[in-house]
């Protein structure tokens, strides 16, 4: 009979790989979704729909996972583990058979979403103290890497599980985790066994509260600060994201405050007492930033320059964007499941600081390449950023895990992931500002150029007002920007410019080489700031204790 603590490991990392490949497998499936429910991506009214549909997941997730992890100290973690995966299934199908179309449609999509995310965050607010629960402290570091491994991976498997499915169907997108959730489902509730300590408290319901107001505001505040407002390119200067932001961030600092006072608080600051654990939390934050961030910039890198100028049609650039970034997938598998070891025998300390730093090392070198680079090279160092991220990962979570007592667990598992998810969607705002801020000031006299050049001078009224936010999501969906407003321009425009001016304009390497030179000086931009904050983290890893500091209920 296949012993506990291997079943704990199994069903875990299913549920993980599962709730992070919905991260990002919709993606690169927009495009293919967007033409199932009859709405045009980039239409100004539909750029709200394409904006939740990517992020609303992340946020419920962030919001949620503290407060489950709280319930589950209280309840049980596998019994909500387990009703985690029942959630997620039900969302599943329900994405699946969708059954509107135009913005009826795209909105049940959001909400069917935001079911499965409430589902996700069960799941992943629990694995890591399901599996701490269930093996020996001498083989944490194992098993949380296989289980990290899986909930890294999944984030850039999903962009190449979104791409080649997408291309077969859009609903198909939903379909995959459907078996795979029913599976987990039926599995968990009929092997998994519940050992963890119960903690009889009542729930912190005005902790709660403030904490999912607070959070929900400043992670709105964040992502509606890339949509363009007014004349701006960014809304940076929106009343209501400027409130969202003050308003989040004031509610944040009550709720420490209050949950000093609390008998029995949502957010166990005195957790934050213990240095490491402390460590461990701002370290997983500042990676998952610099992680997802790589993987939007490169994402934009792959789908809107160097595929097209390498004969990739746009519409199929997302599916290979995700194949092109696989040895980072791969290294970080590898190198996780060899950190995770490694920490059993020698401790904590240097591997998350050597794995910082060789991510941040990596985020440099990335700096200097052309936008035509060699692949080659780019694989090597998306192989060596690998390296790094999989040597840090699965020790700062052992590390975190190890530092708390036990009936503690499911909360500290909690903090660890909402860090991590919230890492993921302030990269978003973080990193497409500094991009859209460089590409705003340069981008109209790049297409005025370039439209003269091509003779087609009664474009530029049309075309150089693009916004950033245009271009960037364009690429990010597979479509040709250029060649999607030509589209909507009326015959008599048209007219004006010749036939063969057209066919440049529209073809699939004129936008991709126009935009080259300044999106690289943007993206450099971002490179370096990500390695800085990469290398500092690596720094402060330094002064966490090298060894697992045992911990009594």
């Amino acid at each position: 009979m296949l012993d506990q603590k291997w079943i704990a490991l199994s069903n875990t990392t299913l549920g993980q790989l599962m709730a992070t490949i919905n991260t990002s497998i919709i993606i690169v499936a927009l495009p293919p979704i967007f033409n199932g429910i009859h709405l045009n991506p980039l239409a100004p009214a539909s750029f709200s729909y394409l904006l939740w549909m990517i992020m609303s997941y992340m946020i419920v997730i962030s919001v949620l996972l503290v407060t489950v992890g709280r319930l589950s100290d209280m309840f049980g973690r596998v019994k909500l583990f387990n009703l985690g995966f029942l959630i997620f299934t039900v969302g599943s199908i329900l994405l699946y058979i969708t059954p509107n179309t135009g913005d009826t449609g795209a909105l049940e999509l959001i909400m069917f979403r935001i079911i499965q995310a409430v589902g996700g965050s069960f799941i992943m607010a629990n694995s890591f103290a399901i599996i701490t629960d269930n093996f020996p402290e001498n083989e944490w570091g194992f098993a949380l890497s296989i289980n990290s491994v899986a909930s890294v991976s999944g984030v850039s498997l999903g962009i190449v599980l979104g791409g080649v499915l997408s291309i077969i169907y859009w609903r198909d997108v939903f379909l995959l985790s459907i078996p795979v959730s029913i599976f987990g489902t039926v599995w968990s509730y009929t092997k998994l066994r519940e050992t963890s300590p119960r903690k009889r408290e009542k729930l912190d319901i005005p902790g709660n509260l403030m904490f999912a107001c607070g959070l929900i505001a400043l992670l709105l505040g964040v992502t509606y600060g890339i949509v363009p407002y007014g004349k701006s390119p960014m809304g940076w200067t929106n009343p209501y994201v400027i409130l969202a932001m003050a308003s989040g961030i004031i509610i944040l600092i009550m709720f420490v405050f209050v949950e000093k006072k609390v008998k029995n608080p949502l957010f166990d600051m005195t957790l934050f007492k213990n240095r490491n654990f402390g460590i461990s939390n701002f370290t997983g934050f500042v990676s998952a930033m610099g992680m997802m961030g790589l993987l939007y910039m490169l994402t934009l890198l792959f789908q809107g320059i160097w595929l097209p100028l390498h004969g990739y049609p746009f519409y199929i650039t997302p599916l290979w964007a995700g194949i092109f970034m696989l040895p980072m997938t791969v290294s970080m598998g590898i190198f996780g499941v060899i950190g995770g070891k490694l920490s059993d025998i020698y401790g904590y300390k240097w591997l998350t600081s050597i794995g910082l730093f060789i991510s941040g090392i990596s985020l440099i070198l990335l700096a200097f390449l052309p936008y035509d680079f060699i692949y080659i090279l780019m694989g090597i160092i998306l192989f060596i950023f690998g390296i790094g991220y999989g040597l840090f990962n699965a020790p700062n979570i052992s590390h975190a895990m190890s530092s708390v007592p036990p009936n503690k667990r499911g909360t500290a598992s909690g903090m660890l992931n909402t860090m991590r998810n919230t890492g993921y969607t302030a990269s978003m705002g973080l990193f497409f500002s500094i991009l859209i801020f460089g590409l705003s000031l340069s981008l109209p006299g790049r297409i005025s150029g370039g439209l003269t050049s091509a003779h087609a001078n009664a474009l530029i009224p049309y075309m150089k007002t693009m916004p950033p936010t245009e271009a960037i999501f364009g690429d990010f969906l597979g479509i040709n920007p250029a060649s999607a407003i030509i589209n909507q321009l009326p015959n008599g425009v048209i007219s004006k410019v010749s036939s063969s001016s057209i066919g440049t304009i529209s073809g699939n390497t004129w936008f991709p080489k126009l935009i080259a030179p300044v999106f690289m000086v943007s993206l450099s931009d971002v490179f370096y700031i990500a390695a800085a904050i990469t290398i500092i983290a690596g720094i402060i890893s330094l002064f966490r204790d090298g060894k697992i500091n045992k911990q009594q209920n």
